[in-house]
């Protein structure tokens, strides 16, 4: 009764594999709320008060004329949706269960899938918002046209896969430097709300403050999502190719560092963190 039966073949393997994730991914879903509902219609919430923010403060500040020829609001949307994205899943990445939880205890769990489930959770209740608030907006203020829509959608699972990278280098780094970890996590995210561009086109910033964000990831793929939202603007000064190199680079440095604490773990990490 207490042997574990291992599946036979590779497919009954990723079979098993793929339950393990679904399971793990509705547990990551219901961390914030009980309901999964209500774990999309917070996040919902969190994005319109964004977007409302930021449309009063260029308002205000008579920085509408600045922003592409097009529906306003669709540039404002296209910087914060890929902004949550990024910073939501390498926060969860960051918070997923180590190699010294206690999850992993259980015999077919292991810190790959962990990660993997907080990544496509994130993944799952940031899309869910967007094509909801999208819809709402489209049916009850105003409709709107999405130059590449595949594309811009591309860019938004770009966020997402650097948001995972970083996320999962910190998460290595987690267990030997837990407070430097929380700190870096928290001064990346809290920079990113002027370094990501999202305020901002990057096609009018001058060189020397191009020097300043072309280092982000986020800033690439917030400028080339709206050089495939607009049909009237085209992104000279940002690239698609980079932050999917830099995404693939970190990844790997993420990974081999997880595999490295996985075979270091120690239960008494616990007590630091």
């Amino acid at each position: 009764m207490f042997q574990q039966t291992a599946p036979k073949t590779t497919l009954a393997s990723a079979l098993n594999i793929f339950e393990l994730v679904y399971h793990s991914i509705v547990r990551s879903v219901r961390k914030s709320h009980g309901n999964a509902l209500m774990s999309i219609v917070m996040n919902m919430l969190q994005s319109i008060v964004f977007v409302m923010a930021f449309y009063v403060m260029f308002s205000v500040l008579g920085l509408r004329g600045a922003a592409l020829r097009g529906d306003f609001m669709i540039y404002i949307m296209s910087g914060v949706f890929l902004f949550m994205t990024h910073t939501k899943t390498m926060g969860a990445v960051v918070g997923a269960e180590g190699p010294s939880s206690p999850m992993m205890k259980h015999a077919p769990m292991n810190t790959i899938i962990a990660i993997l489930s907080a990544a496509l959770g994130t993944l799952y209740i940031q899309v869910l918002s967007l094509f909801a608030i999208l819809f709402i907006y489209h049916v009850a203020f105003t409709p709107f046209v999405i130059d590449q829509p595949m594309a811009t959608f591309g860019m938004i699972l770009v966020a997402w896969f650097t948001g995972l990278a970083i996320g999962t280098v910190f998460l290595a780094l987690k267990p030997w430097f837990p407070t430097f970890v929380q700190i870096a996590n928290t001064v990346y995210s809290r920079a990113n709300m002027i370094a990501s561009g999202k305020m901002f086109v990057a096609n009018t910033l001058p060189p020397f403050m191009l020097a300043m964000f072309d280092w982000n990831p986020l800033f690439h793929a917030i400028d080339q999502a709206r050089g495939f939202a607009f049909i009237n603007y085209v992104p000279r000064n940002s690239s698609v190719t980079y932050p999917i190199v830099l995404g693939i680079v970190l990844l790997m440095i993420g990974l081999m560092g997880e595999f490295y604490t996985r075979k270091h773990a120690s239960l008494s990490w616990s007590a630091r963190r």
